[in-house]
């Protein structure tokens, strides 16, 4: 055959990183900080609320395609009570496999072939991909590392938009920089995309995640953004049960549509039992969540002092469970090598930033780890880490 079997708009994209690195960990022996997802599971009682539903019979069959007005209720709580968000459960609020067929079917539904979407770059490799199956055209914006944090250009963001501008694709916290928008920052993306009636996708599955002084804001909580903002969460990160895949998206009841439309003609329904163990979840008391910040923030610093011992630039995350580190002061520069030949020099595997910008050459030297390991895990890859040193 002659022509490509693949679609031409996929072709640039082939498998991705974390499926060759996590591969490399397995094949070295080498401990896994590059694919980010916990080696614990989460809270003992969600879980046997997952089996809890499994025996009594609730979700073994198709759940209802929204997503079972428990799981639903409890999304519209947890925004009401975290954010102040009020939003119906029964229109407002439509339950997805994880954030990723969040993301897919918010792009398939919103965008049209030529419409150009921003997204901050570097970018889960996710993002470039939906984009591209929906006919869009992606235009990044890039974070630029500027004293130990990554920080947004908002008159780059500004330049970048254009009549063919759809919507705007936001990650905060963010993956994999670690860096939380501030409420100005989000301030001005807001009254932008008023001026320019553009619409907003916000990738918000961090949320909990932050530390120190950061604090998340909901894109939608600001004025004039409710009705032009599809905001999407997810039970993996804050519940470390990333095999469940369960997300969602809070909207209006028109984006809620538009994007139930699309999500409906791909998985149409998942998860049945583990969507009642997620409503429990979100209902934990606030402690629970003070815990997760407060071991994730031990986590992080037990990481990014040994990487800095290591001899590398450390930019500390205030959010998320990654943190990027510039391999210059080691005296290599190309990410993917340095990370191809990690696993045999110092037994830990990590991923090369470069996979997340269309600008590679601006994410060459940087390179991130995960944290979101057990305390012993982490300190055993530290002291591998140092013989780089």
């Amino acid at each position: 055959m002659t022509r490509p079997l693949l679609n031409r708009r996929l072709a640039e994209f082939g498998t991705t990183i974390f499926a060759e690195m996590s591969a490399l960990a397995a094949r070295t022996g080498s401990i896994n900080l590059g694919q980010g997802f916990p080696d614990t599971d989460g809270p003992e009682e969600i879980r046997e609320a997952a089996v809890r539903a499994l025996r009594d019979g609730r979700g073994n069959q198709y759940p209802p395609g929204p997503g079972v007005p428990e799981l639903r209720r409890a999304v519209a709580d947890h925004q009401r009570e975290w954010y102040g968000l009020t939003y119906d459960p029964d229109a407002e609020v439509l339950v997805t496999a994880g954030a990723t067929e969040a993301i897919a079917a918010s792009l398939l539904a919103l965008v049209e072939p030529g419409d150009e979407v921003i997204a901050l770059e570097p970018y889960y490799d996710s993002y470039a991909a939906c984009v591209a199956m929906a006919g869009g055209t992606r235009v990044p914006v890039t974070l630029r590392p500027h004293e130990g944090a990554y920080v947004l250009d908002l008159d780059e963001l500004r330049a970048a938009v254009t009549d063919r501008t759809r919507l705007i694709l936001l990650n905060t916290p963010h993956n994999p920089t670690g860096t939380v928008l501030t409420r100005a920052e989000l301030t001005a993306v807001a009254e932008l995309a008023i001026e320019r009636d553009l619409l907003v996708v916000t990738d918000e599955v961090y949320e909990h995640l932050v530390f120190d002084d950061a604090e998340h804001v909901p894109l939608a909580s600001l004025p004039g953004m409710r009705e032009r903002t599809v905001t999407i969460g997810s039970a993996g990160k804050t519940f470390s049960f990333t095999g469940w895949k369960v997300g969602w998206i809070t909207a209006s009841p028109e984006l809620v549509s538009a994007v139930r439309s699309a999500k409906q003609f791909l998985t149409y329904v998942s998860a049945g039992p583990f969507q009642y163990a997620v409503a429990e979840a979100l209902r934990l008391p606030a402690a629970y969540f003070d815990g997760l910040r407060a071991d994730l923030r031990a986590k992080r610093d037990l990481l990014s002092e040994g990487l800095a011992q290591a001899g590398f630039e450390v930019y500390r995350p205030a959010g998320t469970y990654f943190v990027t580190t510039d391999i210059r002061p080691l005296g290599a520069e190309d990410g993917f090598a340095f990370c191809r030949s990690l696993p045999e020099r110092a037994g830990v595997v990590a991923i090369p930033n470069a996979v997340f910008y269309d600008h590679r050459e601006a994410g060459a030297p940087f390179v991130r780890f995960a944290f979101c390991k057990k305390t012993e895990v982490l300190e055993e890859a530290v002291a591998r880490l140092k013989q780089l040193a």
